[in-house]
């Protein structure tokens, strides 16, 4: 709690949240669909985070939307043949975000994607590559193991950038490659791989923004971007202050704290009628903090859809402001002005 703030004994709780909601995810793809079932069937599953709701392809003769027409999902194709990648992308990216797809997973399409493209999906978009990343990337990857003596093979899960297979690492699973391997032989082994390695890091990632530790991470690094921003502990939970050691606490982490279903960060306002008018127009995003309410502090929902982060790096900035030194504060607001 504050540490100049008396407790407030008995204050109630905003009502839970809702039930989390699926991510909705569309696959391309330009062939069998093999992976693009893996991730299918597994959002068919109890309490998968996620749910196809379309499959695209550059082919409009793939077998993987046969599959997914049987199922009941959408689907949309349009050839690219003879026309320019960028026209075509932009077809592409309409059909897609029609959809409501929140991210795309790439499954088997065989096609580069141009860097507008990709930074359109920017955080959104994955991938499975058949190799241990960031060794082989492109083409040929078995083949390319093998003739270099490697002991494993194996497959990648990342997250896609404008370099070709060069985005942040999600998870792999090594593969052993037998002496008497060929790149067909070693490819059936390390597609299997391949079905549980996808929907098991796609599903994780897509839980990311309901997980604490990664919302911390998210509220840690806005934090600690202010001036003299430092963390520390108070009664067991991340909290940041300013000004060094005889500075003041900021803001506070807190993650389901005294049975709500919230996680959230605690940021200072201009006192307790300010803290009520906020939770009465957007009780969706600000509730009254058990124990810190009285003080004015105002807890923001941060584990639910559609957080603005802009928003809470304003509401960081502002308590901020409101604990730190005045030469801290003119520093910062000379900055802003520049």
């Amino acid at each position: 709690m504050p540490e100049s703030d008396e407790p407030e004994i008995g204050a109630t709780d905003s009502p839970e949240l809702a039930a989390r909601p699926k991510a909705k995810i569309a696959c391309l793809l330009s062939g069998n669909g093999t992976t693009m079932s893996a991730l299918l069937f597994q959002s068919r599953l109890p309490d998968s985070p996620y749910e196809i709701v379309m499959v695209a392809s550059n082919n409009p003769d793939a077998p993987g939307l046969k599959i997914a027409a049987a199922e009941g999902i959408a689907t949309f194709a349009h050839d690219h043949h003879g026309m320019d990648r960028r026209d075509h992308e932009t077809i592409m990216d309409a059909a897609l975000r029609d959809s409501g797809a929140e991210y795309l997973a790439l499954c088997g399409y065989m096609r580069i994607l141009t860097a507008d493209f990709v930074n359109g999906w920017e955080g959104r978009m994955v991938n499975t590559h058949p190799s241990l990343l960031p060794k082989y990337k492109g083409l040929d990857t078995h083949q390319r193991a093998i003739e270099a003596c490697e002991t494993f093979g194996g497959c990648s899960v990342h997250v896609v950038t404008p370099e070709l297979d060069g985005g942040p690492l999600l998870g792999q699973i090594p593969v052993a490659i037998l002496p008497d391997d060929t790149p067909d032989s070693l490819a059936h082994r390390v597609i299997l791989a391949e079905y549980q390695l996808y929907p098991r890091m796609v599903a994780e990632y897509v839980s990311r923004p309901y997980r604490a530790d990664w919302l911390l991470q998210k509220v840690r690094q806005l934090a600690l971007d202010l001036p003299e921003a430092e963390e520390r502990e108070s009664h067991g939970s991340p909290g940041w202050r300013s000004g060094g050691k005889s500075g003041r606490f900021f803001a506070y982490f807190q993650d389901q704290f005294h049975g709500t279903s919230h996680v959230a960060v605690l940021v200072k306002t201009g006192g307790p009628d300010e803290v009520d008018d906020l939770v009465e127009t957007a009780p969706a995003t600000y509730f009254r903090p058990a124990y810190y309410g009285a003080s004015g502090w105002v807890g923001i929902i941060l584990n639910q859809p559609g957080v603005d982060w802009d928003h809470v790096s304003q509401w960081l900035e502002r308590s901020w402001r409101s604990v730190a030194p005045k030469r801290l504060a003119r520093l910062q607001g000379t900055a802003g002005e520049a």
